[in-house]
């Protein structure tokens, strides 16, 4: 019988990597199936894992039909027997429920990738309503990790490195920038955002994204603002150790 997965986690927890790799182990077993995506960080059409990993896929906007596109795949002779659905917050409610009803009519699984809530801690629409109807909701084992060291629970929006909690839901932003230890600022902010989303000559404020732990995301201590990152970098007060005369 088929099923309705939804695979829930973080940024960086490896939700794309997870999506592929059980997109060739499918494959390897000769099941043939279906990928769709949507706002992929590689562009459209496609699904990409940070790891350096991307394959081709169906982009997904907001007027497309699941139930529509399969049966036509269908009448055209295609055979599926699972779908992948990468970054499935995106996904409006309606969608969601087309893909229900392609696991309970067609007997398709159905395996669904995304973020569960916002940078606002509020729950994506699409992620929503999977938690509502999947068959079951798994949260990644791979742990994304907050500055501090602790596991990363929630997503954090930054502008030019500073937390904010307001904004739309969706805005294209950074979320692969390493800080430069002596300045304390994202390098490369200029990098995977570019346009609106960038800083530097002529450009607006850079936007990036970031985990954080639940405590610093209340806190909204993101890297760059947190004090205490850097202070196993300052030296002891120790004196240097004065040689005694005639001694070595």
């Amino acid at each position: 019988m088929a099923e309705l997965l939804f695979f829930s986690g973080t940024m960086d927890c490896g939700k794309s990597t997870l999506a592929l790799q059980m997109d060739h182990n499918h494959k390897a077993r000769g099941r043939r199936g279906v990928l769709f995506s949507s706002h992929d960080r590689a562009g459209e059409s496609m699904i990409s894992s940070r790891l350096g990993l991307q394959v081709p896929a169906v982009e997904v906007f907001p007027d497309t039909d699941f139930w529509v596109e399969l049966t036509v795949r269908q009448t055209m002779g295609a055979r599926i027997d699972y779908v992948i659905c990468d970054e499935a917050q995106f996904y409006t409610v309606d969608q969601i429920d087309q893909l229900a009803r392609v696991v309970d009519e067609m007997d398709i699984d159905v395996f669904g990738f995304g973020i569960t809530s916002d940078f606002r801690t509020r729950l994506f629409p699409g992620s929503q309503r999977l938690i509502e109807l999947a068959d079951r909701v798994q949260v990644l084992q791979v742990e994304a990790l907050c500055w501090c060291g602790k596991r990363a629970t929630h997503n954090a929006r930054t502008v030019d490195g500073v937390m904010v909690v307001e904004g739309d839901q969706m805005v294209v932003g950074d979320v692969d920038q390493p800080l430069d230890p002596d300045a304390g600022m994202p390098v490369g902010a200029e990098g995977p955002a570019a346009g609106p989303g960038t800083s530097g000559e002529g450009h607006g404020p850079v936007v990036g994204y970031e985990t954080l732990c639940r405590r610093h995301h209340m806190r909204r201590q993101t890297a760059r603002t947190s004090p205490s990152l850097y202070s196993n970098e300052v030296p002891l007060p120790f004196e240097p150790k004065q040689r005694e005369s005639g001694r070595i």
